[in-house]
């Protein structure tokens, strides 16, 4: 997520460093002069709602209308790949359209659940709802809503059973952070409190790994379609473990009550899919594959032998172990991590091109979202 005005973005990180390491320079620049840069820029936005709006919008505040902006922005990001998983491992149908299914990759994907079509059938249609939702409260208000469809003009799956549409995100150039299943299960670390943590897939973390087919090419290798399973078993938790901590996030910001009583809501079932997402991919089997396309290794390991393994780290945990919260002073306590509020859009948007899942956008997509980012983080509660 960065800047720059030329037509196409350099390609996101190739690596899962950290995100100080995130390779667009001017990112953060961007996003803090991005509102001056709008203006200037006008054109290349020119059909974009402006989070810079001065109006006040109906009974809610500048600020909860750009929180509300920025959550409906992730939420149509999100839909639009669970919409790519559902045509081609879920379960098309009236509630999620399009696609057709691919009977060998859904089969691949079964072997970390039988019940993971119906499960990425309903993770699909909750996010629409999401989205649907926001937009809509937003309208009420009187507040722009955010549409993304200018810049559904990335390549999809060619494989049997993937529509052929323009989308948003790349599914096929994954760079996944994996900490999430150390920092759930540690009982002594909590990134709010400055804490770091080892990737639990180490291979994920460096390269860029297909979560879906590219082509029925990828069908052909046992072990390699193994392995595209298995990563998106493993982005599936990736992707809810940002929601399960951006809705509270951003819920210390909000004004009104009723905008609050909205964050707490949808952030309810963002815990529930990434609960439950944790749990099947410590289902992933053992395997080790290289990409025929480009070369790049892959290796899941036995996630219940050393390093990880024991009481603390075994496959079947899915409630969050007792850390550190606010101070260590404090006693240790269940919860969720981190909910720190300052930068917490920001360091979303960062976490999700950190994936890779935008190669492939414009520059002025970069700049919507980090406008979007700022203007969430900006807000303060009980400011008009």
């Amino acid at each position: 997520m960065k800047n720059g005005s030329s037509a196409s973005a350099p390609s996101p990180p190739r690596t899962g460093r950290s995100v100080p390491d995130f390779n667009r320079r001017s990112f953060l620049r961007t996003s803090v002069v991005a509102g001056a840069a709008m203006t200037a820029g006008a054109g290349i936005l020119e059909h974009a709602p402006s989070a810079f709006a001065e109006e006040r919008h109906g009974g809610i505040t500048r600020g909860d209308a750009a929180i509300l902006r920025f959550l409906a922005a992730v939420e149509i990001i999100e839909t639009d790949m669970w919409q790519q998983y559902n045509e081609l491992c879920g379960i098309p149908d009236s509630e999620v359209p399009g696609g057709s299914g691919n009977d060998a990759f859904t089969e691949a994907v079964a072997t970390l659940d039988e019940d993971m079509a119906q499960y990425i059938h309903d993770n699909t249609e909750n996010e629409m709802t999401h989205e649907q939702f926001i937009n809509a409260y937003l309208m009420s208000k009187g507040a722009a809503p955010v549409n993304l469809d200018r810049f559904r003009t990335l390549p999809g799956s060619k494989a049997t059973g993937a529509q052929q549409i323009g989308r948003i995100t790349n599914l096929m150039q994954l760079t996944l952070d994996t900490s999430w299943w150390v920092r759930y299960r540690s009982r002594t670390g909590n990134p709010d409190l400055g804490d770091t943590f080892p990737n639990a897939i180490p291979s994920l973390a460096v390269g860029q790994h297909p979560g879906i087919p590219r082509t029925d090419d990828d069908l052909s290798d046992p072990n390699f379609l193994q392995a595209i399973a298995n990563t998106a078993g493993f982005h599936f938790p990736s992707i809810e473990v940002g929601g399960t901590s951006l809705y509270p996030s951003l819920a210390q910001r909000a004004s009104s009550v009723e905008v609050l009583r909205i964050l707490l809501s949808i952030g309810g079932t963002e815990v529930c899919h990434f609960q439950t997402w944790q749990d099947k991919a410590g289902n992933a089997p053992p395997v080790s594959a290289t990409d025929p396309v480009t070369g790049t290794p892959i290796m899941f390991p036995d996630l219940n032998s050393a390093p990880f393994g024991g009481e603390d780290f075994q496959t079947n945990l899915i409630m969050p172990e007792p850390c550190p919260f606010l101070s260590r002073n404090l006693p240790v306590c269940s919860i969720i991590r981190p909910t720190e509020t300052r930068g917490a859009a920001m360091g979303a948007l960062k976490a999700l091109t950190g994936m890779g899942i935008f190669i492939g956008q414009p520059d002025a997509f970069f700049r919507f979202m980090a406008e979007l980012a700022t203007q969430a983080d900006n807000a303060r509660r009980g400011v008009s």
